[in-house]
């Protein structure tokens, strides 16, 4: 039996994938679980992108849709520009793509379309990029931009009352339809973290990779946590999104 892997944010830092890849060990055996945001930041959004590809080929995959991925994909199919997706990010990607023939682009395109809003495995454990709103869980949900948007589920879990018990009547009732919830998207260092935090039953995987931190997996078993050096540091001539 491989090990289960999630794996956070990216943001077009492909040296630090492979860095992190190669500390996991990486087997054929291994599932390995992306929480979204494989473009937007460094200069290698485009590569990232043909080299998961390649990687599902190799490797039981499951993509989770990122805001930025979704962002992405609406300029390649519509050319669709949003100002603010511009300054955080956005041009990398597309000076990325430029570099990129119209054969490549389509691959790329059927990926972005095939991704998940949300995986739940055999475990019961959730995978998604944001979160979700509704109460009675994520298949209630009634819009998908929730899943890779929100933060209301990591503000909620970092406000709660660690002395809460899950059958108190003010338990949140979303976090009890899952044994874990793995998420992306806020960054843990805006709390001062390095590694993936966990509170109450959620575990937040977006450790910076964007701006000054780093790329992480954690195996969801055992909980280890593996990270690539601080993604900066990789691509010194470049700013990424700081």
């Amino acid at each position: 039996m491989g090990r289960t892997f999630a794996i956070g944010d990216l943001h077009g830092g492909l040296k630090g994938l492979i860095q992190l890849l190669e500390r996991i060990d990486l087997t054929t055996e291994d599932t390995l679980i992306f929480l979204g945001d494989y473009v937007d930041g460094w200069s290698d959004s485009a590569n990232t992108v043909t080299y998961l590809i390649s990687l599902a080929r190799q490797n039981s995959c499951v993509f989770l849709r990122g805001n930025h991925d979704d962002l992405l994909q609406k300029w390649l199919e519509k050319n669709e520009l949003n100002q603010k997706w511009l300054e955080h990010g956005g041009q990398s990607s597309i000076d990325a793509y430029r570099r990129l023939n119209q054969e490549e682009i389509e691959q790329h395109i059927q990926f972005f379309r095939e991704m998940f809003n949300y995986h739940i495995d055999a475990e019961n454990r959730l995978y998604v990029h944001a979160g979700f709103t509704n109460v009675n869980g994520p298949d209630f949900e009634y819009h998908d931009t929730g899943f890779y948007w929100d933060r209301t589920l990591w503000e909620m879990v970092l406000a709660l009352n660690e002395d809460l018990k899950v059958d108190d009547l003010f338990y949140p009732k979303r976090l009890t339809h899952f044994k874990e919830i793995y998420i992306g998207h806020t960054p843990v260092t805006r709390i001062n973290e390095i590694e993936p935090v966990n509170r109450a039953n959620v575990w937040n995987v977006d450790t910076g990779a964007a701006f000054k931190g780093k790329i992480s997996a954690i195996e969801v078993k055992t909980k280890k946590i593996y990270q690539s050096d601080p993604v900066f540091e990789l691509y010194p001539q470049e700013e990424g999104r700081n």
